[in-house]
């Protein structure tokens, strides 16, 4: 990343927007603050859950990924409402 940043700016490329509409930082701030609690349930790593659940065959796994997969087709269509594009 720092080369990255090094190339962009030595390039005259390297021109950072800061506007961030208030929408965008609400679904930021909201979707942060899910995963963060999502992650506290789990008691550590939630993906880390899922695929160590399925790979046991274990009951939790599976509920895992049906609640993601519910959750996605949720958060997708909430973006709107956050002036978000799907």
């Amino acid at each position: 990343m720092i080369g990255a940043l090094l190339a962009a700016g030595l390039a005259g490329k390297f021109l950072p927007e800061w506007k961030i509409a208030p929408l965008s930082l609400l679904g930021a701030l909201v979707g942060g603050l899910l995963l963060g609690y999502g992650a506290r349930l789990a008691y550590g790593c939630n993906i880390g859950a899922y695929f160590s659940g399925v790979a046991s065959g274990s009951l939790h796994g599976w509920c895992w990924l049906v609640a993601a997969f519910l959750g996605s087709i949720l958060g997708t269509r909430l973006r709107p409402l956050f002036g978000l594009g799907v």
